[in-house]
């Protein structure tokens, strides 16, 4: 019989993948196929082992696949593996291969292996641009993403008003849909009056377009209400806004105009939902609604009354949370009232330290639209009436000791009338101000006493008045003092002091406000503990025996500022050794503490030994040092201009 094996080797070379044969424990190679010597160009390859033939695929398991198959019998399977092949020219060429490689068996004895293969690379390189096509667009979609939520943050409140007897919360939930951005808004504007004006709105449509008209819509009402208009003249305005405006045409708004004190409220629902109202006891009802028209649409606003008793919740919303996905107005009315009834009771889930308006606004969302989702923007604005908590009133001996229990009780009226924990760290730090110098001023009196007395204006701002009966003192410029009322006129809104034959009156105002919950059901939404300004004041050392190493734990003001100093001073050897000072344990930092550590810094500056100060985001003391310009290190800071001090 002829012998017919060039005639199949000359077919084996037209196929039109990577084939190699190879022969014997050395794996020398028989012969490879067209396709893979154009991979393999300019090499011989013919008798060599194989090793040798692909000396620069060594590393790259390809060559040890090889002798693994012939060793074991086993065929390995490879996909999509990479490779990077030297080229005749020395340049390296990345290459990937599916590839199969078996033992090569003949009358039942192992001769050899076989390997055969595919290149992918085009395929590989295809699917790897369509993935970071795909990932480009989705970076694209986030930071869209974020800028309308950025958008969102900026047309909406930044905060809502802490009012007496009533506590307000809201919370915004963006739409799942790719068109994100929506035109719902929630507003509460305390009036002239010392009632409180409750907006939701809802602009037709979504996108950027709707949140600008938004936007607009929520300032006119916004401007009207805080002018004194009622909600008849408030809507009027913002109907005619609407008139003029296409993408307006059609918005809907419920209003309402609560007296907190009485708990009359007044209200119209402009083709808008109605509100709900909770009862102490869990009972739920809607309010009727007034049949008020949509903006511009030409249509009347009528108004009808209510009343909230004390304890009861009025929640108002957007038709998002009703209209969800397989659900009907009538049952997401019902869902709606159930829930927010139970979050209002703390029957949902365990949350004790937001008020029951934040409980219904967040938790409520929630619950409805995890099982069913959302396909629109939700907005939901809740207020409860409260016991209103009568004004704070303190006299107190003319005594450095007596300054942290003024303080201690000043946080607990203002934790009572919903401040939040920045609010009462910044009351508390300038009024701790206030009262140390009207000691200091009013301690040269036998008998002398200090009065604190604080209120919660219709307006939602704290207002807090510092009195001493000392004969006032002419300000000198000193070395480490007077930065008191430089450190309070930068915590609150107004500071004024008057003195007189008779003594000195100081004078503080601050707007309380707490934040709305632009919400994420993927993460929790809770404030950080605040510090607490009665742990007892110490030095201690971070690190074995090293004294120049040490934490400073508990206040340091008045009563501490002078034993803090003694303290550093003698650790660091006057401010001759290098001294590292942790501060994150400061619960309170005065101005007194402040001078303290500028003494101590000019020591060590004299001494030309550093003086390292430490303190962990968002403690006391980094915020008090970030706003008197101390860190990160004081010596190399200029010290901070003398100011006038009481």
């Amino acid at each position: 019989m002829e012998d017919d094996t060039p005639l199949v080797l000359t077919a084996v070379d037209q196929v039109p993948f990577i084939l190699a044969v190879c022969e014997g424990p050395e794996l020398r190679v028989l012969t490879l196929s067209a396709a893979t010597r154009s991979v393999l160009a300019g090499r011989e390859f013919r008798g060599r082992p194989i090793r040798e033939v692909l000396n620069d695929l060594a590393g790259q398991q390809f060559v040890d696949a090889y002798h693994d198959v012939y060793r074991t019998g086993e065929p390995i399977n490879g996909r999509e593996w990479r490779a990077h092949i030297t080229a005749p020219d020395g340049s390296v060429h990345e290459m990937f291969a599916n590839f199969t490689i078996t033992p090569w068996m003949v009358d039942g004895v192992r001769r050899g292996v076989i390997g055969v293969g595919f290149d992918v690379t085009d395929m590989v390189r295809q699917r790897q641009a369509a993935a970071e096509q795909t990932a480009r667009l989705k970076r694209r979609y986030d930071q869209t993403r974020e800028v309308i939520t950025a958008l969102q943050r900026e047309l909406l409140p930044a905060g809502l008003p802490v009012l007496p007897g009533a506590q307000v919360a809201a919370s915004y939930l963006l739409a799942e849909a790719d068109t994100a951005a929506g035109g719902d808004w929630f507003d509460a504007v305390a009036q002239r009056d010392g009632r409180v004006a409750l907006i939701v709105g809802d602009v037709v449509g979504h996108g950027v377009t709707a949140s600008g008209v938004m936007g607009q819509l929520r300032a006119v009402l916004q401007d009207r209400l805080e002018e004194g208009a009622g909600i008849v003249e408030a809507l009027t305005a913002a109907d005619r806004f609407a008139t003029r405006l296409p993408a307006a045409h059609a918005t809907t708004v419920v209003l309402v105009a609560l007296d907190p004190v009485s708990g009359e409220l007044a209200y119209c629902t402009a083709g808008h939902p109605a509100p709900l109202l909770v009862s102490r006891s869990g009972e739920t009802r809607y309010l009727p609604p007034t049949g008020g028209a949509p903006l511009g649409t030409g249509g009347a606003f009528p108004v009808r009354s209510d009343r909230l008793d004390e304890g009861e919740l009025l929640l108002l919303f957007s038709d998002g949370i009703l209209e969800r996905p397989g659900r009907d107005h009538t049952s997401s009315a019902a869902d709606l009232a159930h829930v927010a009834a139970d979050s209002a009771a703390g029957r949902a889930l365990h949350d004790p330290v937001s008020t029951p308006a934040e409980r219904v606004c967040s938790q409520t969302v929630e619950l409805l639209v995890r099982a069913a989702g959302h396909t629109d923007d939700i907005t939901m604005l809740a207020v409860q009436r409260v016991p209103v908590v009568p004004d704070l009133a303190l006299e107190l001996p003319a005594e450095p000791a007596e300054l942290r229990d003024a303080r201690h009780r000043l946080g607990d009226w203002l934790g009572r009338v919903g401040a939040t924990g920045e609010d009462v760290f910044a009351l508390q730090h300038a009024i701790g101000e206030l009262l140390a110098n009207a000691v200091e001023h009013a301690g040269t009196t036998d008998g002398a006493t200090v009065k604190l007395n604080a209120t919660l204006n219709p307006a939602g701002s704290v207002l807090v008045s510092v009195t001493d009966d000392g004969r006032w003192q002419e300000p000198r410029r000193q070395a480490n003092r007077g930065r008191g009322l430089a450190l309070a006129a930068q915590l609150v809104a107004e500071l004024k002091v008057d003195h007189s034959e008779a003594g000195t009156v100081a004078r503080v105002a601050k707007p309380l406000s707490r934040p709305a919950r632009l919400l994420d059901l993927s993460a929790a939404d809770r404030q950080p503990p605040q510090p607490d300004d009665r742990v007892e004041f110490r030095i201690v050392e971070q690190t074995g025996d090293d004294e120049a190493r040490v934490r400073v734990e508990g206040p340091l003001d008045v009563t501490t500022a002078a034993l803090a100093r003694q303290e550093l001073l003698r650790r660091s050897r006057g401010g001759t050794v290098r001294m590292t000072v942790d501060l994150s344990g400061v619960t309170h930092l005065s101005s007194a503490g402040v001078s303290a550590l500028h003494h101590v810094a000019g020591q060590h500056a004299t001494q030309d030994a550093p003086l390292v100060l430490h303190a962990e985001p968002g403690t006391p003391a980094q915020v008090i040092l970030a706003l008197v310009a101390l860190l990160p290190s004081l010596p190399s800071l200029p010290s901070l201009p003398s100011l006038p001090s009481r």
